[in-house]
């Protein structure tokens, strides 16, 4: 809608440029800041949907925990020895990999 707009405002004898800087900074914005977070959350989906029992985790609160049990949206977390947490899937970051 809003390069409609510039192409119906553009006057006759106008530059050309007026109309080709709004489209650079569209592309701009796109490249640089749309298309890599959309391809991150597809990357973070991806591996939030590949969760299995087994695996070390990192919750987004810095909590490390191995995965017990993987129940639609929750996943159990085992913290430590007898010591279970709860999660909803969307708050896991990463797989933890100690050094």
């Amino acid at each position: 809608m809003f390069v409609f707009n510039l192409i119906l405002q553009a006057q006759p004898g106008g530059s050309s440029i007026s109309l080709i800087f709004p489209l650079l900074i569209i592309a701009v914005f796109y490249f640089f800041l749309i298309r890599p977070q959309m391809k991150r959350q597809k990357e973070v989906q991806k591996f939030q949907d590949e969760l299995r029992e087994g695996m070390d985790v990192v919750t987004n609160a810095g909590i490390i925990g191995r995965i017990t049990k993987v129940d639609g949206p929750i996943v159990r977390l085992m913290v430590d020895e007898k010591t279970f947490m709860r999660v909803v899937k969307s708050s896991i970051q990463g797989e933890y990999k100690s050094e």
